[in-house]
């Protein structure tokens, strides 16, 4: 990846995350006078004449009105909030799959209630069987995350440590890689 296309966070003007941008976005915004660099983890840009702060967190100058958005049930998100453990077994990976604890074919819906992470022997062994059905226990039983839009941020902070005193919330994950 290109240093124009690193990642940089953007503030809102009360200090809430809004989005990611890249450095070159980051850069118009700061030149146009609408953001200013609060975070400069990255050195220097340099030119013949001059020399330019390479931004990792900005803050607009104006207040940015905005909806909360809403979670929505994507695979991600499940496995976010399932912290990528089975929720069979407890195996922690990243090769995992959905499981609907009601299957679909016995009228069990697509919804935040219905759907756990599963590693695959877990989802295999479980067939199209309730837990009880297939002899096995759910670690935690499935709910709908509360509306934090702050997962957007996530999967930056593990490297953009500049960035974790700005989104809430964000413990690493001692012993996952």
């Amino acid at each position: 990846m290109g240093l124009v296309s690193a990642p940089v966070l953007v503030l809102n003007q009360n200090y809430e995350p809004l989005n990611v941008c890249t450095v070159r976005r980051a850069f118009i915004l700061v030149d146009r006078g609408k953001a200013e660099i609060l975070e400069n983890g990255r050195g220097y840009l340099h030119t013949i004449t001059l020399s330019f702060p390479i931004p990792s967190v900005i803050r607009l100058i104006y207040l940015i009105r905005r909806p909360r958005p809403q979670g929505r049930l994507t695979r991600r998100d499940v496995f976010l909030r399932d912290h990528f453990r089975c929720q069979y077994c407890g195996k922690q990976t990243k090769d995992l799959t959905l499981d609907h604890v009601v299957p679909r074919r016995r009228g069990g819906i697509h919804d935040w209630e219905n759907v756990v992470a599963a590693c695959k022997p877990c989802n295999h062994r479980k067939a199209g069987r309730t837990p009880q059905e297939a002899h096995m226990h759910l670690i935690h039983q499935p709910f709908r995350p509360t509306g934090s839009y702050f997962r957007t941020f996530y999967p930056y902070l593990e490297d953009q440590e500049e960035w974790r005193k700005f989104v809430p919330g964000w413990m690493p994950d001692p012993g996952f890689s």
